[in-house]
């Protein structure tokens, strides 16, 4: 491809581009496919010769797109926000073009310092504490983009293994680094995201993850407790992570508390997770909940959530930079240069190759401005704070969790079974998408306002559906007076989900206590991906061998609720 047809090809991508997001809203929400659906589309090699570009285009439109998952549609509603805006589209368009990989001061100047720059501008925008910026006087601080927020709690959780080690080897280098890592204890709550345990797996450090209060928030005393426990077995607690935001329920962990906690302990490094809801401080009526923030060590946020600003970027500030530079740094001699005072942001992270990120958030802030962000902000809490008005107006549903940014966590007032039952129905249609989660115990689905420009339409007419899937599922579980109010009489009532739709569509995974017992994962994190797991009881094993039986006994010519396990939903 030269440059006039890029020229050429480029502006009909824009213009492909711009239709989609006009005409968004006309596209299903997310597919039904089954896994290697795209493998009987395509070619089973790769072209010998070049292709037309409009027949790639063409291959995009009819093959890839009708089977995507929508992040930006109006009525996708689960997970958090994919932030992404049109000035971020073209900040990443030209890093593209730039081509630069930026390790080093040296081998890309400009963009190292613009990273350093709005990073500040950041840090400044959520009033964060004066230590994480590199230009406040005397601060040994700093921010750094990375590509998630799981890189942030790697990265972090190194430094601070580092630092505790050094420590507890005093002077005696020639003991190797591992002979004191079963000594190194790290501290989550139940609700921190389960990128923490992955960093925790990957640094071979010990996680306790401990209990929230009725709340779902992380509070001092049991953080205390717990290590008063662990370093009266002489272990050394390193690591603390606090949540604002929690995926569950975005509920913010007291740090206030937390914090003074890790303050009593000198060899604690504490950090923030606020991947999600960090953003909101630049909003100054959300700023009470980073009040604690000033005992922390690292923070991280994702502007590629909430900030309009598309995957990957995150953000992450350390309270003193060498402490992270000296756990991660490398330097052969062909990466050294004579600018020792620069930053070389290799040092910062796990790979050495770094893309220009930087230059997509630059132009979300200059295109948007602090006020213009503030707004988008505060429409998705209004939204929000509407659509929890609406649920609680009906006595069917209930809302669980403290509605204070852009997440509603509801359910009827009925059994886990039929909540799972009620998102299966709103999934499977291909309307909207939503997740669902634990919360306190309960099933609950998570309502989360993500599109750019989102309004009251929207929420209204989402509410109106959920409303109506509510009455099938309602009218498919209850007894038959029931069906009468909820159904015209001339309406057929609906059939029950068989349980393969039911665990598909709900986010749920059935298994026997034996797996159960021995899954990998026994702190149980959240990610808001993985499957909620529901354990087989024997009354669910025999209704599935009595459905094994009758299936044999019958047949049906009903495509819709052909299950050979359909009892099993009941």
């Amino acid at each position: 491809m030269n440059t006039e047809e890029f020229r050429k090809y480029g502006k009909q991508m824009i213009d492909y581009i711009c239709e989609y997001g006009q005409t968004i809203d006309e596209r299903d929400v997310a597919p039904t496919v089954d896994p290697g659906f795209l493998r009987k589309l395509l070619p089973e090699e790769a072209p010998q010769k070049g292709e037309d570009f409009k027949r790639m285009l063409d291959d995009v439109e009819t093959k890839i797109m009708p089977n995507m998952v929508h992040w930006n549609h109006p009525r996708f509603f689960a997970y958090f926000p994919a932030g992404n805006s049109y000035p971020s589209i073209l900040g990443d368009m030209l890093s593209s073009a730039i081509g630069s990989i930026g390790f080093s001061w040296a081998s890309s100047p400009a963009a190292t310092e613009l990273e350093t720059i709005v990073l500040d501008w950041y840090a400044k925008a959520l009033d964060l504490p004066c230590f994480f910026r590199s230009d406040a006087k005397g601060s040994k601080g700093g921010g750094v983009l990375q590509g998630s927020a799981s890189e942030c709690a790697l990265v972090c959780m190194m430094a601070a293994r580092a630092r505790a080690i050094k420590e507890l080897k005093g002077n005696h280098h020639d003991v190797h680094d591992s002979v004191y890592l079963p000594q190194l204890v790290a501290y989550s709550s139940k609700e921190a995201h389960s990128s923490i345990e992955k960093a925790a797996k990957m640094a071979i450090v010990k996680l306790r993850a401990l209990d929230t209060d009725s709340r779902g928030v992380f509070r001092g005393d049991t953080l205390r407790q717990a290590i008063q426990e662990d370093l009266a077995q002489g272990l050394t607690p390193c690591f603390v992570v606090a949540t604002v935001g929690t995926t569950s329920a975005c509920v913010f962990d007291n740090l206030v508390e937390v914090g003074q906690v890790c303050r009593e302990v000198r060899s604690i490094w504490f950090h923030v997770d606020g991947a999600y809801a960090g953003n909101s401080f630049i909003l100054p009526e959300m700023r009470r909940f980073k009040e604690g923030l000033e005992y922390a060590d690292s923070f991280n946020t994702n502007p590629n959530k909430l900030l309009l600003t598309n995957f990957d970027c995150s953000a992450m500030w350390v309270k003193d930079v060498k402490l992270l530079t000296t756990a991660l740094a490398v330097d052969p001699l062909y990466l050294q240069h004579e600018h020792s005072s620069a930053i070389d942001y290799r040092h910062y992270g796990i790979p050495l190759s770094r893309r220009f990120r930087a230059l997509k958030l630059w132009f979300v802030f200059r295109s948007y401005g602090i006020v213009g962000l503030q707004k988008y902000i505060r429409n998705h809490i209004a939204l929000a704070k509407r659509f929890e008005t609406l649920v609680n107006s009906d006595e069917r549903f209930e809302v669980r969790n403290d509605v204070n940014l852009g997440l509603v966590c509801f359910r009827l007032k009925q059994q886990d079974r039929i909540n799972r039952d009620l998102l299966a129905r709103i999934n499977q249609s291909g309307k909207f998408h939503m997740t669902p989660a634990m919360v306190r115990g309960k099933y609950i689905i998570r309502f989360c306002v993500t599109y750019e420009h989102a309004t009251e339409e929207h929420i209204d007419y989402a509410w109106e559906e959920i409303k109506n899937y509510a009455e099938e599922t309602l009218a498919a579980e209850c007894p038959e007076e029931v069906q009468e109010q909820a159904l015209p009489a001339t309406k057929k009532p609906p059939k029950k989900l068989t349980r393969s739709m039911s665990t598909r569509f709900s986010f749920t995974r059935s298994v026997s206590r034996e797996i159960f017992e021995r899954q990998n994962s026994r702190s149980q994190l959240t990610d808001g991906c993985t499957p909620i797991v529901i354990v087989d009881t024997d009354d669910i094993l025999e209704s599935l061998q009595r459905a094994s039986r009758m299936n044999g006994e019958r047949s049906s010519n009903d495509t819709y609720d052909t299950d050979s396990t359909e009892e099993a939903s009941n």
